[in-house]
């Protein structure tokens, strides 16, 4: 028997489940989730990995205690406890989808791996269900790559590092990205040593190079061992005995305790029998779709990660309003033009919006570039923190912000500023006039573009 729906929605995460629940409100939905609610933001990601880098931030803060006049005894760090923490922080939040879901009509959910199997046909085990609309939100998962030795020697990834609850001694981090910076910084800041394998030339490679060597300058500063333009070409060993060879401007073979594999993200599609809907991924597995993210099958979207494009929770939340109003409200809502900023959640942490200086000089902008260092800033130096800098990327000719970029104390919500700017028209000339109150990190935003909290003689 097969069960009809006006809407099917594969994937809980945060796109899916706002989604599927206002799209209950148009007729009935069936919700699709293999795993928990909340997807990798909620239970792998977002927030299991800010919990855990509040706690190192504490450690580290601690271990830096006499600087600020404060005796005390030097830090031990009880990783079990950090994870149950985490964990105790995220089932609270996943119970509250879970919860809402429960409650909310015409919505059914089915906790089950599909597959389809005929147009807009869906299997689950037993059971099949056929929808009018199809909205593909399944995801992605990390990459493996093709390193000798890899698939036979322990390794962990970004999910799995999540629930370890013994303190690696030496931990062995492939991949400078977002997602290797972040656990690096981490595990050294717990007390762990960290070696960075990075193949790309420098840490951050899609950040402007500025932010990138602020980065680096922190990871030195923490005692993070960084091997850039480094290969990692093979890999062998037991639990707690891991040998890294590795070619490149390092050709090296080092030995760690532990190895985390961070080499970028996978789309969730070579699973769903897509051929069966008609859609083709691309050479990636990513879906292509227009600005209101249906696909090229009429009733069939694509939305979070698997789009391509920017992969952000705050995009694939985005995403999920853009579906519902342009699909069930009919409404002219589309991905064009939005300004999208992201962040990196490292010491200093990276805020950033809009093109890097290379983007734009390579664009054939006349670039105007305004720049604070958070040593000059001096709230930065009252609370302890001043790596990093502002850095605007501008066009000359018609004052418009054509980039942020931000690696400081509180990047992630000092960004935001532009972000307003450029989605609301304002200019560069804008920030430069803004009073800004003192003392505040916010005066860097205003010092980068000249403005009247600039220190004097600089």
């Amino acid at each position: 028997m097969i069960e009809r729906y006006d809407s099917l929605v594969i994937g809980g995460g945060m796109a899916g489940l706002p989604l599927a629940l206002r799209a209950a409100r148009h007729g009935r939905v069936a919700f699709v989730e293999k795993e928990t609610l909340g997807g990798t933001c909620l239970n792998r990601g977002c927030i299991p990995t800010k919990t855990m880098i509040a706690s190192a931030a504490v450690a580290h803060q601690v271990r830096r205690a006499q600087e600020y006049g404060v005796h005390v005894s030097p830090p031990t760090v009880d990783l079990a406890a950090v994870v149950a923490r985490k964990d105790a922080i995220v089932d609270t939040i996943r119970r509250g989808s879970y919860k809402t879901v429960d409650r909310a009509a015409n919505l059914d959910l089915f906790p089950a791996e599909g597959r389809f199997v005929a147009p807009r046909r869906l299997r689950m085990a037993d059971t099949e269900i056929e929808a009018d609309k199809v909205f593909l939100v399944t995801g992605l998962r990390s990459t493996l790559p093709p390193i000798d030795g890899l698939n036979t020697t322990p390794h962990l990834t970004s999910r799995t590092l999540l629930d370890l609850t013994d303190l690696p001694e030496h931990l062995i981090v492939v991949g400078g990205g977002y997602v290797g910076t972040e656990f690096a910084q981490m595990f050294a800041r717990f007390g762990s040593r960290v070696t960075v394998v990075q193949r790309a030339d420098r840490l951050l490679p899609a950040e402007d190079p500025d932010i990138s060597a602020a980065v680096a300058a922190g990871f030195a500063a923490d005692g993070i061992t960084v091997l850039t333009g480094t290969t990692c070409t093979a890999v062998d060993g037991q639990p707690g005995e891991i040998l890294v060879r590795c070619e490149g401007n390092e050709t090296a073979e080092l030995t760690g305790s532990h190895l985390l594999i961070a080499a970028g993200r996978t789309p969730n599609t070579d699973q769903l029998g897509l051929e069966h809907l008609g859609l083709e991924p691309d050479e990636l597995g990513f879906i292509p779709v227009d600005g209101q993210l249906r696909t090229p099958v009429e009733d069939v979207w694509a939305l979070g990660d698997i789009r391509g494009g920017p992969m952000f929770t705050h995009t694939a939340r985005h995403d999920a309003d853009i579906a519902y109003r342009s699909t069930f409200r009919n409404q002219n809502i589309s991905t064009s033009g939005r300004v999208v900023p992201h962040a990196v959640f490292t010491d200093p942490e990276v805020g950033t919006v809009g093109m890097t200086e290379p983007a734009a000089r390579a664009a054939g902008y006349d670039v105007l570039i305004g720049r604070q260092d958070f040593t000059g800033v001096v709230k930065a130096r009252a609370i302890g923190n001043t790596r990093g800098l502002v850095k605007f990327v501008v066009d000359a000719a018609t004052d418009q912000i054509l980039g942020c970029h931000i690696a400081g104390p509180e990047g992630g919500n000092l960004v935001h500023e532009a972000v307003i700017a450029m989605t609301c028209g304002g200019t560069y000339s804008d920030i430069t006039a803004a009073i800004h109150i003192h003392p505040t990190l916010a005066e860097g935003v205003n010092a980068a573009a000249g403005g009247v909290h600039r220190e004097i003689g600089t």
